[in-house]
């Protein structure tokens, strides 16, 4: 990743921390002027919004860091981390909602400003729906899962406030208070959701999850193209951790070639694959013809 796309996933996270305090503002107050259970919940999620940008911003910030001694293939799984404690936060906040929620099934109350308070309410969950756009977009471009992560958790809170739109409109024209409460604890339902997914695709991460279907066929492809003068490839393996892909395979050549001759073919081989995948790194184990797993006389290089 270049410097100047660094920088600009790290003001994102750090812009993040202040869109979400001020959304937060914006929720409690839509909450104090209608005293809304409903508008409550969508307002609490918000300070899990805050705490996760937070967390998100210092991954972010860490991972970035160069490899070092102690680290010495970098710090990139530091994002996952982040991720997982925002899904963690996002169950939490959940189940808060529906203890409150069950407290005002037993006594539901009528709303005070309730077209004051879905106003400040729609406001907020807009300035949401623009930011959540931003993060994950950059997030997928730089694949940065803890920008991805935060933007899909805001995208969570954008249709949980819609939600709570359209439900606290159809308690206004009916007069049903108790709607209030029960659409509170689909609100809680659906973030519960949110965050166990969010979860297990840190987890995963964390878990040295392979490169895609679609990613490894892109790979074999780019290998097989530059591997002129080599016999074979076998033992593939990849691993996704953040930003970076890790590839590993072994490389067969004539047990007559030159190490320099073989080093020319490694050299052509990784400076391909760097041109087209973003935060590569490739190790390559070059073997002789006796090692091959398939048959001798083919003339591509082919996969074992």
């Amino acid at each position: 990743m270049t410097v100047p796309a660094k920088k600009q996933i790290q003001r994102l996270a750090f812009y993040s921390i202040f869109v979400a305090l001020g959304v937060m503002g914006l929720k409690f107050v839509a909450w104090w002027v209608t005293g809304s259970v409903a508008l409550y919940s969508d307002a609490l999620e918000s300070i899990v919004n805050v705490i996760a940008a937070s967390a998100a911003f210092w991954a972010i910030r860490v991972s970035h860091k160069p490899a070092d001694a102690d680290h010495p293939h970098g710090h990139h799984k530091a994002e996952y981390f982040s991720a997982v404690l925002e899904g963690v936060l996002i169950v939490l906040a959940a189940l808060l909602i529906i203890a409150e929620a069950w407290s005002a099934l037993r006594s539901p109350r009528l709303f005070e400003e309730p077209l004051l308070g879905l106003g400040i309410n729609m406001l907020a969950g807009a300035v949401n729906a623009a930011w959540a756009f931003m993060l994950i977009r950059a997030g997928r471009a730089e694949r940065s899962p803890a920008l991805t992560a935060d933007g899909r958790h805001i995208m969570t809170d954008v249709v949980t406030s819609i939600g709570v739109l359209v439900g606290l409109l159809a308690v206004l024209a009916t007069g049903w208070t108790i709607l209030d409460p029960l659409l509170a604890i689909l609100v809680a339902l659906n973030i519960l959701w949110q965050g166990w997914k969010v979860i297990g695709q840190s987890v995963q991460g964390l878990m040295d999850v392979a490169a895609d279907a679609e990613d490894t066929q892109k790979i074999r492809d780019i290998i097989s193209t530059n591997s002129k003068g080599a016999l074979e490839v076998h033992d593939l393996k990849t691993r996704i951790a953040g930003r970076a892909t890790f590839i590993e395979f072994h490389l067969v050549v004539d047990s007559g070639m030159t190490v320099g001759e073989s080093h020319t073919i490694c050299d052509r081989i990784e400076a391909a694959l760097k041109a087209e995948i973003p935060s590569v790194r490739v190790i390559i184990h070059v073997e002789p013809d006796d090692e091959a797993k398939l048959p001798p006389g083919t003339t591509a290089v082919p996969f074992a």
